[in-house]
């Protein structure tokens, strides 16, 4: 009998068993293009290797290493299958290439990844499938937006800068009625604090450039499903696009997934710290953290989530101009200028977000933080100087 374990410890210790000849601590980097075969009898009785992973048949499709990292990732988020992508966006795109075709309709929340955004516009332009955005906040009331032809419905809990929380259950349930699939992009959550399929999602996608892998160094993507026939429609997607990632790259989030956990709550904790001193700030009229009570979409999170991870933006007064806003990210010292998160240092990014709304009626310029793991406290003297500056009489 294999013992219960809790999450924490399915970091540490995966379900995964590699082939005799694998076995150690950390998991080997097992390398391959060509994969070698006993006899023709062996490799003619392959079979599916490149999409049900009980054996080898191609470097592309994975090594012992990448298995390992897929099993480990489907456990973590509570799925069956797992395919591994070379980023995010090659995930969202091979979803959509995989389940979408001519005529087909996709819905997206209007506060989407601004590259989901751009890939929905040119999926209709180019294959005439056409791509509406929905309020983040509809729920239920979706169901008067879904249409004969709505395949897909896409949702991320939450907007990476808006940070609005879906209501997941009340989207699913509406998209599911009327045979409709939910995908959710829930790398804001790390797989940790909320349960995508729990939650009514057909699709859990993750961004491992992220939380997972932990250093800011490396970029990959997984899609992971429940649904068998669901994971065949997606692997045939993923076999025909070629997708492959390296096996360094798979070892090192290999390596850093003992210590995610761990690491997202520290960021939790440094983030939850940093917004809590910016509400209190005269700068800043709005801190659009889910964890705090003025955040759209808080009393969702509260219900379904379990922690928050170290992203967050705030709006600044209104009588800020853009021109000072970036005159405060500029005089950061310790926060770096750059996209992404869920690495040791932390980032700060204005954001012009009105043009990347269709609706937003929110006053006041958006910045969003990336909290790593410096002190806290230097952040906050580091926020401070910052603002200080910025609200200098210009020149």
């Amino acid at each position: 009998m294999t013992p219960s374990k809790t999450l924490q410890t399915g970091l540490v210790h995966g379900g995964y068993t590699a082939p005799p000849g694998y076995k150690a601590c950390p998991a080997p980097i097992m390398r391959a293009s060509t994969v070698l075969f006993e006899n023709v009898a062996d490799l003619r009785t392959r079979g599916d290797g490149w999409l049900d992973r009980s054996t080898y048949l191609y470097g592309l499709f994975g090594t012992p290493t990448s298995y390992e990292l897929e099993a480990r990732l489907a456990e973590l988020e509570g799925g069956a299958h797992c395919l591994l992508t070379p980023s995010g966006l090659s995930a969202i795109a091979m979803v959509d290439l995989a389940l979408l075709g001519q005529g087909d309709d996709v819905l997206l929340p209007d506060n989407v990844y601004s590259p989901s955004r751009e890939l929905g516009e040119w999926l209709e332009g180019k294959f005439g499938i056409s791509a509406r955005y929905y309020d983040p906040m509809a729920g239920a009331a979706i169901r008067d937006q879904l249409r004969p032809n709505t395949r897909l419905v896409w949702t991320e809990a939450p907007g990476s800068v808006s940070m609005e929380v879906p209501d997941l259950p009340a989207i699913a349930a509406a998209a599911h009625s009327q045979g409709a699939l939910v995908a959710l992009d829930n790398t804001w959550s790390a797989g940790l604090a909320f349960r995508g399929f729990d939650h009514g999602a057909d699709i859990v996608l993750q961004a491992l450039t992220k939380y997972q892998s932990g250093g800011s160094d490396l970029l990959m993507g997984a899609v992971i499903t429940r649904d068998p026939e669901l994971h065949r429609r997606i692997g045939t997607a993923h076999l025909h696009l070629g997708y492959g990632v390296g096996m360094e790259d798979a070892y090192l989030i290999l390596r850093s997934l003992p210590t995610l956990k761990l690491r997202f709550e520290a960021h939790d904790a440094g983030a939850r710290a940093v917004a809590a001193w910016l509400k209190q700030r005269p700068e800043i009229s709005r801190v659009l953290h889910p964890a705090f009570p003025d955040c759209p979409g808080h009393e969702t999170w509260k219900r379904d989530f379990t922690g928050a991870g170290g992203l967050f933006s705030v709006l600044f007064d209104p009588g800020y101009t853009e021109a000072q806003t970036d005159r405060f990210v500029d005089a950061l010292r310790l926060f770096k200028l750059g996209y992404s998160w869920g690495g040791a240092t932390s980032l700060c990014l204005p954001y012009r977000i009105q043009a990347m709304r269709t609706v937003w009626d929110r006053p006041g310029q958006l910045v969003r933080f990336n909290i790593g793991l410096e002190d806290p406290a230097d952040l906050i003297a580091d926020i401070e100087q910052a603002l200080a500056f910025c609200s200098q009489q210009e020149p």
